[in-house]
């Protein structure tokens, strides 16, 4: 049984396409929905104060009299109207239940409310017995009350698509040769050029081509510091523009921008089935079976056993009402929408809603190194003064030397020399040595930064135990002479991201082993493979090697592959779980399963953690679903009557709405894990994570 066949269900699966007008259509008819339960509510309460204050059960308990000529028939005509018109919604569920031959929760409650109410007006109209108007009327009440209570929780739970949706600004100012003219954002294209001011929202995806800034994106990618932009850098709609004022080109409309992506990604992630909603609707389903099947038995059973019709109706009425699955219905399908929507407010995107249930159990983890472990640029790793030099001393003269060249070696120096905040040094009598290195003359003093081929062809000696270490580990060295005299090196390598130590921590403390795959040199890989910790690596492998190595690893754990979603996509489907990570804007990558929208590994342990933390969710509301029937079907049925404990219909209801609101409650309870954000290595640390051990390599060389 699918809870979207029926009317409560219906809220699940709510959204139209992102686009024009079909998240807001579903979301006007969901409202709309709510709206018309609670005017049923209301009308039905009104009406149940008079049944209730007429009933002669009523007036017997509380010991007072109202009786007149008629009352009876007033009783009966009010409790028409609540019935017709407070049980509408369930006998119109009931009717389509049927159309479908799907049985629910809907059917339940349809023959619970209308034998209470057949058997009452029969009672008015000369059939011996008592009525049962107070308890239809109050069963009704707290049925329209359980279903919009129900019907406002999923909505809460579902409503960050609408959120999502009005982040994008209505209109944009557009540059035209003469003038800025403000147009709808519908009617921008690519290659349209568009003027940002301090403090608005970037209207569409775009490329800076003027202007400097900061740009806060938290409300799409869940990076809570504002990022720098600049020319040439991208900037996706929705995101606040900080204190700069900008001109961006447009790159991206309609459904190709990474809004309306995550708005896509997410509606199918929250409408997408998962085996623990398949489990849940059979068991409603059966549930159902169970209660219809328990309500005529009870019926018949009483009455053999000498009770009175009325007394058996009560009994199969409580039995059926007690007995709807509700909360069965609603225990998957809220905690999706709750799970997929904290995720995607974090820049975590779900594709595969079975994937990510996979993920709560993964064994092993297979990390891409360039650019996912590292940052896939060159960075300076060691400062190894070779005389009387600090190390300050040799990181600013190399600079100097180097601030002239484009080389991404000498983008690293540079970059770090500024990193420290070291003052520039004026070179004078710069010249190229072409192949070999750069020199100059700093204070009158020659110096020269060279390459080890360089060192060799003038015999230079150079027998540091740092610098044969460093080299040993596949790093890049250049070498600061002083003349002919060598004052320090400088080791360079991709640099290992500080965040890459923590995530493999956290991965490695769940009992998740950590492994590399990377089609760089085995000397490397085994430096960042220590650096790490990492339990195993695969050094000097083929693109079209990585799959085969996930098979490998997939015979003895279940894996999951990260990387960045192009020359990984063949693993990443390989994989039992394949996660792209540093997408960026460009969020529609087939071969994952989830999309992690920043270059940060800790996502990786938010995804393991979230899908833990989901599937218990889902697990402790189907155990409380099925273990709430349970227990009460048998009280309902009458089990105890002889110790006097009887359930009426309208205290069934109670406790039948009692539990689908706790389901609601705990689904909404579901939070984030813990966000990973703990100082960090600073780049040039190499401290070993703690507990790490060296790591064996298993691929020492090309196929």
């Amino acid at each position: 049984m699918k809870p979207a066949a029926t009317a409560h269900g219906a809220g699940h699966a709510m959204h139209g396409p992102p686009g024009k007008g079909g998240d807001h259509a579903a979301h006007g008819g969901h409202m709309a929905m709510i709206e018309d339960f609670k005017r049923r509510l209301v009308v039905c309460l009104i009406l149940t104060v008079p049944i209730v204050v007429l009933s002669p059960t009523i007036q017997d308990f509380f010991r007072y009299r109202l009786d007149f000529p008629g009352s009876i028939y007033v009783q009966f005509l009010l409790s028409s109207v609540v019935y017709v018109y407070g049980g509408y919604p369930f006998l119109k569920g009931f009717v389509d239940e049927m159309k479908k031959r799907l049985p629910g929760m809907m059917t339940l409650i349809s023959v619970a409310i209308t034998v209470a109410y057949v058997y009452s007006a029969a009672v008015v109209f000369g059939l011996p017995g008592m009525t049962f108007f107070w308890e239809l009327a109050t069963l009704i009440d707290i049925m329209l009350l359980g279903h919009w209570i129900e019907m406002r929780s999923v909505m809460g739970a579902s409503r960050a698509l609408e959120e999502l949706v009005k982040i994008m600004p209505a209109e944009a100012h557009m540059v035209m040769p003469d003038m800025v003219h403000d147009v709808p954002v519908e009617a921008l294209k690519a290659g349209d050029v568009v003027l940002v001011k301090p403090g608005e929202k970037v209207p569409i995806d775009g490329l800076v081509i003027s202007g400097e800034t900061s740009v806060n994106e938290a409300m799409l990618t869940g990076e809570s510091k504002p990022v720098p932009r600049g020319p040439g850098d991208k900037v996706i709609g929705g995101s606040i523009n900080g204190e700069g004022s900008i001109k961006a080109k447009v790159t991206k409309t309609g459904k190709e921008t990474y809004l309306s992506q995550v708005i896509d990604l997410v509606r199918q992630a929250q409408e997408s089935k998962s085996r623990a909603q398949d489990l849940a609707n059979q068991a409603a389903f059966i549930l159902t079976i169970i209660a219809l099947s328990v309500g005529t038995i009870t019926l018949l059973a009483w009455i053999y056993l000498g009770q009175d019709l009325e007394f058996a109706v009560e009994r199969m009425a409580t039995v059926m009402v007690i007995t709807c699955p509700h909360a069965l219905g609603l225990a998957v399908p809220l905690v999706i929408a709750v799970s997929t929507s904290l995720a995607a407010k974090s820049g975590l995107l779900i594709r595969d809603r079975t994937a990510f249930e996979k993920a709560r159990d993964l064994q092993a983890i297979i990390f891409d190194k360039t650019g996912t472990l590292t940052e896939g640029r060159h960075g300076v790793t060691d400062i190894i003064p070779l005389a009387p030099q600090e190390e300050d001393d040799v990181l600013g003269l190399t600079a100097a030397l180097e601030a002239r060249s484009e080389h991404p070696i000498a983008a690293g120096i540079a970059k770090r020399a500024m990193e420290k905040g070291l003052k520039t040094i004026p070179v004078t009598g710069f010249k190229s040595l072409p192949g070999k290195g750069v020199e100059g003359a700093i204070d009158g003093e020659t110096y020269r930064v060279v390459g080890p081929g360089y060192l060799e062809e003038k015999g230079i000696a150079m027998t540091d135990a740092r610098v044969e270490k460093a080299l040993r580990q596949g790093k890049t060295v250049v070498f600061l002479l002083q003349g002919e005299e060598p004052a320090g090196a400088i080791a360079l390598a991709d640099i290992i991201r500080p965040e890459s130590r923590e995530a493999i921590d956290r991965l490695k403390q769940m009992g998740i082993k950590c492994m590399m795959l990377t089609g760089d040199n085995r000397y490397v890989a085994r430096w960042v493979a220590e650096e790490l910790g990492l339990d195993e690596f695969f050094a000097e492998v083929l693109p079209h090697q990585k799959v085969e190595k996930v098979k490998e690893v997939r015979r003895t754990y279940r894996t999951a592959m990260v990387g960045d979603g192009v020359n990984d996509a063949p693993a990443l489907v390989q994989a039992d779980v394949g996660i792209a990570i540093g997408a960026g804007t460009d969020v529609a990558i087939e071969s994952a399963d989830i999309v992690l929208v920043k270059n940060d590994p800790r996502d990786v342990v938010s995804i393991v953690g979230l899908s833990k933390k989901t599937y218990a969710k889902m697990a402790q509301n189907l155990l409380w679903a099925t273990g709430y029937n349970a227990f009460a079907i048998p009280l309902a049925a009458g089990v105890l009557y002889g110790f006097g404990i009887l359930l009426s219909p309208a205290v069934g209801a109670i406790l039948m709405s009692a539990s689908t609101v706790i389901v609601a409650i705990n689904a909404r309870l579901l939070r984030m894990p813990q966000a990973l954000r703990t100082p960090v290595t600073a780049p040039s640390g190499r401290t070993t994570s703690p507990g790490s051990r060296t790591p064996r390599p298993l691929v020492s060389g090309r196929r």
